[in-house]
């Protein structure tokens, strides 16, 4: 029997929500508190010490011992260091406190955390600062032992960031100050705070346990580095949307559950393309909290599964052949006021402010695009981007009919007079009501979409922290509205220098604006005509980190220095030969001591079969081709190991960290997926009972 979930009760119940201060806190304290929430500011130490004192209290209601300062490092993961409440008394005894310093900052070794160079191996010191936006959470444990998770940012002795959230924060700030400066040209003086909102919709698999542990490259990689095709695949579009199974319904009520009590807005759930992906949508939130709750997503998510004796696969490319995972990046802007900055109304051709900030995003992704791409970047997305399957690697922007519709008549009249309507639906089935159309379709196939009044990135990887992603994005549209900011204050008629520019920016940069078909060949050749960059690799895509552009601008908003870049980059680079050589190191391991061994036993029994069919006299051609088909197979095998060892081992002596990654891109990656070939073709030549480990249909039609 299903258990049923009073959802409404037990949401945000983990979350030291706006509820709980509210009932907890002193009234000054907590107006206090929402102030610096709303505003910024320093929070005030009397203040931290009364909220440290009753969060500590309620954590301890709720069966917590410990707290953490949980902070989000350069690894794209989570970390913690937990420390108990207690503090020891005089007569032996114990007392549990949590000050207002304690929750303020805190101070783990920052020496083994990647850092590009920022800190030395000796330098161990860094500090977690509370992001007091962002509510502290208690992360339960099956086992009765919770702990009190107070979200921070993460910087070194010095100053620098060494996570992503300090960049984020900083970029939500930086675009706050633009958007403010153009809407109050604009006339609006009540808003007094914009920011963005995300709600990343995050895809998965789910592969049984048990045969998950018979697979090291999933074990090791996170992805099959050997693997033939099923007999099925997705090319009947049947498992998309299509009837959950029940272990993964009960999978999905009790993840559901654990994030609602995290205060995660899970909203909406089904089945992928791909046979055994799923996805997980929320409703949108505030952008560093959307970050914060993306990652909780992502651990809940792998905890959970653990539960139903299943492994939650989050890489890009877990199977190929099939689509692999990415995690759609909805952002949008809004006023404090209740104002989406994105919604066009039902009018868009009148909506002059909508107009401006539209052309002012069609500038920044055009200009700034291959910093966007790179925010995309990492091992796992090469596989998806540019490669296999969509969305491609080139930037592009899908507006729709009535928006490009709107932006022609800008450029060829001077003016938009119209905007098209949606119209209504009618299916020509009496019993089924007609209702309104959307004003224009989707486009499933475009990296950075515009879907009603916000805009979806569709590039981010499935495993990827979306700090990343929207901190580009935060900033480069702060630097064009700065820009169109400074032409409107500097004008005597804002509206109407608001109408000459945003004409003027269509015009420069129509180019980025497709409405068609993204996967196809066409757009790859279209693409490069109209000089879209179209790069394909994560190696290539950090090269934007440290041009002088890139600089210029995120030190112009405070968002990141020439250091801050030059680090992530040394980051980017060193993350992607580490995640190369461990594959490699895997492929070696499993064809060395799995793969070898079980063809050779499989050679002789057929060697054997030959010779006692051939002593019988009776026609042996059918095991002497199985033979010699498994034999050339099995020396090509040997031959590429060979080369992937020398490969793999030439690569790990580099010390330059780009070099170390363009010799994994381009030897030691090339030389995998040349192992790779012929161990495919073996397992369809050798009994099933002798391979050695679970095949694509085992993992993918087993849950």
């Amino acid at each position: 029997m299903t258990k049923k979930i009073d959802v409404a009760e037990i949401f945000g119940s983990d979350v030291f929500d706006d509820a709980t201060m509210k009932e907890r806190l002193p009234k000054k304290i907590y107006k206090e508190l929402k102030q610096t929430i709303a505003v910024g500011g320093e929070l005030d130490s009397h203040v931290a010490e009364v909220v440290a004192n009753a969060m500590k209290d309620w954590a301890i209601e709720k069966g917590a011992t410990h707290y953490t300062h949980w902070f989000q490092p350069l690894t794209g993961i989570t970390a913690e260091k937990h420390d108990a409440f207690i503090t020891p008394t005089d007569d032996g005894g114990v007392i549990l406190e949590f000050s207002g310093k304690e929750l303020i900052k805190g101070e783990p070794d920052g020496s083994s955390f990647p850092s590009g160079g920022l800190r030395a191996t000796f330098e161990a010191r860094g500090y977690t600062a509370w992001d007091c936006t962002s509510p502290a959470f208690v992360h339960e444990s099956p086992s009765g032992t919770s702990v009190l998770c107070i979200p921070t940012i993460f910087c070194s002795y010095t100053g620098e960031a060494l996570d992503k959230k300090t960049p984020l924060l900083r970029s939500m700030e930086a675009l706050n100050v633009q958007a403010l400066r153009l809407i109050r040209a604009f006339g609006d003086t009540e808003a007094q705070r914009v920011t963005t909102s995300v709600g990343p919709e995050q895809e998965y698999f789910l592969v049984d346990k048990d045969t998950y542990n018979q697979r090291e490259d999933l074990i090791f990689a996170g992805r099959t580095l050997f693997g033939a095709p099923a007999p099925k695949g997705q090319e009947l579009d049947d498992h998309y949307f299509g009837s959950i199974k029940e272990r993964v319904s009960a999978y999905m009520n009790d993840l559901n559950e654990e994030l609602w009590k995290l205060g995660v807005t899970a909203k909406t759930q089904h089945n992928e393309v791909a046979p055994a992906q799923h996805e997980l949508a929320p409703i949108y939130n505030t952008t560093n909290i959307a970050t914060d709750h993306n990652q909780l997503v992502m651990e809940t998510m792998k905890k959970v599964a653990l539960r139903h004796n299943l492994v939650c696969l989050l890489h890009e490319k877990p199977f190929a052949g099939i689509n692999g995972s990415g995690k759609h990046n909805n952002w949008s802007m809004s006023t404090d006021t209740g104002v989406n900055l994105l919604d066009p109304g039902t009018t868009p051709h009148q909506n002059k402010q909508f107009l401006l900030i539209l052309s002012a995003i069609l500038k920044a992704v055009d200009e700034y695009a291959p910093l966007l791409r790179e925010s995309a970047a990492n091992p796992g997305n090469d596989h998806r981007l540019g490669a296999n399957e969509a969305p491609p690697a080139i930037i592009s922007i899908f507006l729709g009919e009535q928006l490009e519709d709107v932006l022609n008549q800008l450029c060829e009249k001077g003016e938009a007079t119209s905007s098209k309507m949606g119209g209504k639906l009618d299916v020509g089935v009496s019993t089924v009501p007609s209702f309104m159309k959307d004003a224009t379709d989707r486009n499933r196939t475009s990296p950075f979409a515009f879907t009603g009044n916000k805009f979806e990135f569709r590039m981010v990887g499935s495993t990827a922290s979306i700090a990343d992603p929207n901190t580009v994005l935060n900033t480069i549209v702060a630097e064009t509205l700065s820009q169109a900011a400074d032409v409107l204050e500097a004008s005597d008629d804002p509206i109407m220098a608001a109408h000459d520019l945003t004409k003027q920016w269509i015009g420069e940069h129509i180019r980025i604006i497709f409405n068609g078909n993204g996967y196809s060949d066409e757009w790859v050749e279209e693409a490069e005509r109209r000089g879209l960059p179209n790069i394909k690799n994560m190696v290539d895509a950090l090269e934007c980190l440290t041009e002088e552009n890139t600089i210029a601008l995120f030190e112009k908003h405070k968002v990141m220095t020439r250091v801050e870049l030059t680090s992530r980059q040394e980051v980017g680079y060193e993350t992607y030969a580490k995640a190369i050589n461990i594959e490699a190191r895997t492929m070696i391991d499993m064809a060395k001591k799995q793969i070898v061994p079980a063809v050779i036993k499989y050679t002789t029994t057929v060697a054997q079969s030959v010779a006692a069919v051939k002593a019988v006299g009776a026609d042996a051609s059918v095991q002497e081709k199985s033979l010699a088909e498994i034999s050339a197979n099995l020396v090509a095998l040997n031959e590429a190991l060979a080369k992937l060892e020398a490969a793999t081992n030439k690569a790990a002596a580099i010390e330059d960290p780009k070099a170390q990654a363009v010799a994994y891109r381009d030897e030691v990656f090339t030389a995998m997926a040349d192992l790779r070939t012929p161990a495919d073709a073996l397992e369809m030549l050798v009994d099933k009972e002798v391979w050695p480990f679970p095949t694509y249909a085992d993992l993918l039609f087993n849950v």
